[in-house]
């Protein structure tokens, strides 16, 4: 928790801690940037109002350095627009204090959540370019031809090579990305950031 007011640290603190979760506090949102945050599903319980950095200057600075975190926002100030804009910035949760510590329960257990599916689809993805990488650049070149739905025939007329040659790539790329079908390799292209290499149509 990033919040100036020590009593409040204090007791969101012994709250968080009373359900079985680990909570480190901040005096400042210059604090938290300099804190190496453990690998693991976290949150972040912000205050909107601090002396230097506020909340919503901490959370566009985690944005544009692109820290993924969910951010729960407390304040004793709050308005409709600042809400308004720290929820169309990606927070999940904007309580006024004093808040029942059930509804900061609540959002704690929902961020934890969405955190551990992202870092969980991350994975999934890093593992995903990691295939993708071992491939070669014929491969490469031939996956962009399958994924866009041209016949071994086609793709062989456009790489300028033979059918049974592109078969044999294909075969490749489909145990190297561990696909099973080819809309399955197609579902895995669309989810890469970097699209397959394909060379231009004649």
């Amino acid at each position: 928790m990033v919040d100036d007011d020590p009593a409040m640290r204090h007791s969101t603190q012994c709250l968080i801690r009373s359900i079985g979760l680990r909570a480190e506090t901040f005096t400042s949102a210059q604090q938290f940037l300099k804190y190496k945050r453990p690998n693991e599903p976290s949150c972040l319980v912000l205050d909107m109002r601090m002396p230097g950095l506020s909340g919503l200057d901490l959370q566009k600075e985690l944005a544009e350095a692109g820290v993924e975190i969910p951010i729960i926002f407390v304040t004793g100030h709050g308005d409709i627009p600042m809400s308004v804009q720290a929820m169309k910035a990606g927070a999940i949760e904007f309580l006024t204090k004093p808040y029942r510590d059930q509804d900061l329960i609540d959002a704690l257990h929902d961020a934890l959540k969405r955190d551990e599916a992202a870092r969980t689809e991350q994975t999934k993805l890093r593992d995903l370019k990691r295939r993708f990488d071992s491939l070669t650049p014929r491969e490469r070149e031939v996956m962009g031809l399958v994924v866009a739905g041209l016949l071994n025939k086609q793709s062989a007329g456009e790489l300028g090579s033979t059918e049974q040659t592109v078969k044999f790539h294909r075969g490749h790329i489909m145990r190297k990305m561990q696909a099973v079908s080819l809309a399955d390799l197609v579902r895995m292209a669309a989810s890469l950031s970097t699209p397959p290499v394909r060379p231009p149509f004649r």
